[in-house]
């Protein structure tokens, strides 16, 4: 089991950045993601990253934008959001799975662990 904490949430003017931080409990082993929820919208998965932290993937609404990367001596995964639009404004939860085999995909059902969120707002 995983425990996680998401920091580094805010509020910012369009074309600004963010960098949110999760900190895991552990991480040796664990695939994690990031998937942001709207109010009135549901759940969506924004960048995953690997056990290795060599392969990611990204939703087409923030590639170009928004960067994942792992710290696995600090058990910390990082979202780097540049440029970020209205649209970008969501509540922010960190994932984690255990396993090597990384599925590549943004499918929130793939995570066993979350965090609680940290929010982001950004305004015209």
């Amino acid at each position: 089991q995983v425990q996680l904490v998401e920091s580094g949430g805010g509020s910012v003017q369009a074309g600004g950045s963010l960098r949110l931080a999760c900190v895991a409990s552990k991480s040796r082993g664990y695939f994690f993601g990031w998937f942001r929820q709207a109010p009135g919208k549901e759940r969506e998965g924004v960048a995953s990253i690997n056990v290795f932290g060599n392969a990611t993937t990204y939703a087409d609404s923030v590639k170009g934008r928004f960067t994942i990367i792992r710290n696995n001596a600090k058990t910390t995964v990082y979202l780097q959001m540049n440029n970020l639009k209205p649209e970008d404004t969501a509540m922010y939860y960190c994932a984690a799975q255990f396993g090597l085999l990384w599925p590549g995909t943004l499918f929130a059902g793939t995570f066993s662990y979350w965090g609680q969120g940290t929010q982001v707002t950004v305004s015209s």
